[in-house]
């Protein structure tokens, strides 16, 4: 059902099934809780819904995809346009019996990891320790605890800004650390993951695992993004910020965390802008301390509004 039409942009949209949602505030669901709202924010009810919308959407409006905002900096300007954020219609998660598992884009990670493990299937342990969506574990080769997604694909399904749908083996999708080579505008709708049977109780004890060690070292329970920058070739992210004297940096609302120096935090009061403006100084501070650049691996999105509210950096 589509809300009524009340903006010049959603009249020129085509009638869908799903729903329409005019100035939809994106801070509620990011996980930094930051960011502007969405011009139109669009929630199809399943895959041909989507596919139709993108047939019949005008090439010069902007379609952006988002998640669950787990990996995801919103600027305070907003999204122009249409954002999609698929729901309960891609939540699909089906063991085969080939020990394939069938799951949707907007099926969170940590869930596909637990349905393989009642079924006990090993091999995707790993996804339990990604904050995040099948969908955004497959645009950006999402890993941890040394596998990735490409290690455990089958196969994908993206929609094309036409509305074409294809179906991807992994050899087409140009896949490496944190990099899927697909074009931008192309959305995922879903995917078959390869497991292997296992003892479901050692399963489980290795989620067990990967839950602690999250816990135990990262910032769960904060308003914070996942990885703020890739790992550089050779080294790890966070060593080379903490060494660069990064931790516990502040910048307005927003602070690199003391508990795990590659997360940046929303202290209570930040805008995208000072948590993007703390990531660009720990960037500079880094280069000018080892010669690393780092790359950004949170997703940042949308227009700014204006500078970081308070834009004077605390030393730790």
């Amino acid at each position: 059902m589509t809300t009524p039409a009340i903006s010049p942009l959603q009249d020129r949209l085509p009638a869908v099934r799903g729903r329409l949602s005019v100035g939809y505030d994106l801070a509620k669901v990011t996980w930094f809780q930051v960011g502007g709202p969405a011009e139109v924010l669009f929630k199809p009810a399943d895959a041909d819904d989507l596919a139709h919308f993108l047939a019949g959407c005008p090439a010069d409006v902007p379609v952006t995809v988002i998640g669950v905002g787990s990996n995801l900096l919103v600027r305070d300007g907003g999204i122009a346009g249409v954002v999609v954020r698929m729901g309960r219609g891609f939540t699909d998660i089906i063991v085969n019996s080939d020990h394939t598992v069938s799951v949707g884009a907007a099926a969170l990670d940590l869930n596909v990891a637990q349905v393989a493990a009642d079924a006990a299937l090993g091999g995707l342990e790993f996804l339990s320790g990604i904050p995040g969506t099948i969908g955004g574990a497959l645009r950006m080769n999402a890993g941890a605890y040394g596998r990735e997604l490409c290690d455990v694909l089958v196969s994908a399904t993206a929609v094309d800004r036409q509305g074409q749908v294809h179906q991807l083996t992994p050899d087409r999708m140009d896949l490496s650390y944190r990099h899927c080579g697909l074009p931008d505008d192309w959305i995922f709708t879903g995917a078959v993951l390869r497991a292997a049977p296992g003892d479901a109780s050692a399963i489980n004890a290795r989620m067990a695992d990967i839950k602690a060690t999250r816990e135990g070292s990262q910032p769960v329970r904060a308003r914070t993004g996942g990885s703020t920058f890739a790992n550089p070739d050779g080294c790890r992210a966070w060593e080379v910020i903490d060494a660069a004297g990064c931790r516990g940096l502040t910048i307005g609302g927003a602070q690199v965390s003391e508990k795990h120096c590659n997360f940046l935090l929303n202290t209570g009061s930040a805008t995208a802008a000072d948590l993007e403006t703390l990531g660009e100084e720990v960037r500079r501070r880094v280069l000018a301390h080892s010669g690393i650049t780092l790359r950004w691996e949170i997703r940042r999105i949308g227009t700014p509004l204006s500078s970081p509210s308070s834009s004077k950096e605390q030393t730790p």
